[in-house]
């Protein structure tokens, strides 16, 4: 049985371009982290840490504990060096597990016989040793191991989070081409928000931009709204422990007094899922939803908040076409009702952008999917700048 206060090599994994936010979290949540990729970033951490971890980041994708590194030379070779490792120290017989794998060698022109080897050689030393083998599976609702292949060198690890932490798990009703919910507050940290003066989203759609506003002023964070991991699959997970961090992180939900967050959009149906998504999130009575034309969405004067637009930008919803009046309302908007405040726009169609007719002050990559985009910054200065 494994120690879950045991500290070893994490990996924090995340979408592309998110680093620099996850590595904030860390931060903030007491981690150093040791190394930062694009895609990840590696700390010193135990088990216990790795619930902890799951239950509070909003950017990250999977947080993964490394149970073994070792040379791997070919496909042959997996069987053998996976089935040689003591599973019995992290699996119980009759437990569910599945395995995801990345591998990037020469020997394997499919990740799925990577898959089925690493299945086969566990599920065989359980059935030598004990006569009897656990289930598998593809569904990430049970363990998870991981393996990551790279030329030569392997490493395995026990995936805490199973299903990703990206979806917060909150948004029964997604809209159309919404926003990821680890986007929306990769995006919400860029814009360096306080989380006090007002967050203004009109064209809000399901209204994951204003919920994750919400949920990250009062303290509220996504292990609220998920109560199966895979960490609570691993021999030595202490139920107590779980219970306790959660208590925790109830405790952490605060009153904003005089917080205002204010979602609209023109489309009846789409004000009212995003205030089904807020209720469900609990979070509904702390945003002012309005149906109406972005242009007559409620500016609180005086703000000095954040106005954030995440527009269509013809890739995903439709053609170009009349979208290019679009992006200059909304540049007159800020503009004119604006001042004050700083205002942002989410595009993937920088020729769109180029019609909103402000100077920009910051262009912050991100990917939404595999569409390149930027989080673009405007300065709205009071008067004559």
């Amino acid at each position: 049985m494994i120690d879950f206060d045991m500290k070893g090599k994490v990996a924090v994994t995340c979408k592309d371009r998110f680093a620099p936010y996850l590595e904030q979290e860390l931060l903030a949540l007491g981690f150093r982290p040791k190394s930062i990729a694009r895609t990840y970033i590696e700390l010193y951490a135990s088990l216990n840490d790795c619930i902890d971890l799951n239950l509070h980041l909003r950017t990250a994708s999977h947080v993964l504990y490394e149970i073994k590194s070792f040379y791997l030379h070919k496909a042959d070779d997996i069987y053998r060096r996976i089935k040689a490792f003591p599973w019995e120290e992290y699996l119980d017989q009759d437990t569910y597990f599945s395995v995801v794998s990345h591998v990037d060698n020469e020997t394997v022109n499919n990740p799925l016989f990577v898959n089925v080897r690493v299945k086969d050689a566990i599920v065989d030393r359980f059935r030598e040793k004990f006569g009897r083998r656990p289930d598998t599976g593809s569904a990430k609702d049970g363990a998870v191991i991981q393996l990551f292949w790279k030329e030569t060198q392997a490493s395995i690890y026990i995936n805490t989070s199973g299903e990703t932490l990206a979806k917060h798990g909150y948004r029964k009703i997604p809209g159309h081409a919404p926003m990821l919910e680890a986007l929306a507050s990769a995006t919400i940290l860029a814009s360096d928000w306080d989380g006090r003066s007002p967050f203004v989203n009109p064209m809000c759609g399901s209204g994951t931009l204003a919920i994750e506003a919400a949920l990250m002023a009062t303290g509220r964070y996504p292990g609220l709204f998920r109560d199966n991991y895979a960490f609570m699959y691993v021999k030595g997970y202490d139920e107590a422990v779980y219970q306790k961090i959660r208590s925790k992180m109830e405790n952490k939900i605060m009153e904003v007094p005089g917080l205002r967050i204010i979602a609209s959009d023109i489309s009846e149906q789409a004000v009212l899922f995003a205030k089904e998504n807020a209720g469900i999130a609990g979070v509904e009575e702390l945003i002012e939803f309005e149906v109406c034309d972005f242009e007559n969405t409620t500016v609180p004067e005086n703000g000095n908040g954040v106005v954030f637009f995440n527009p269509e930008y013809g890739e995903r919803l439709g053609e170009e076409g009349g979208l290019g009046d679009t992006y200059k309302r909304m540049g007159d908007f800020m503009k004119q009702k604006c001042a004050g405040y700083h205002g942002f726009i989410f595009t993937g169609n920088m020729v769109l952008a180029k019609r909103v007719g402000l100077r920009t002050s910051r262009r912050i990559e991100f990917y939404n999917g595999t569409i390149d985009c930027r989080l673009l910054k405007y300065e709205l200065f009071k008067g004559s700048k």
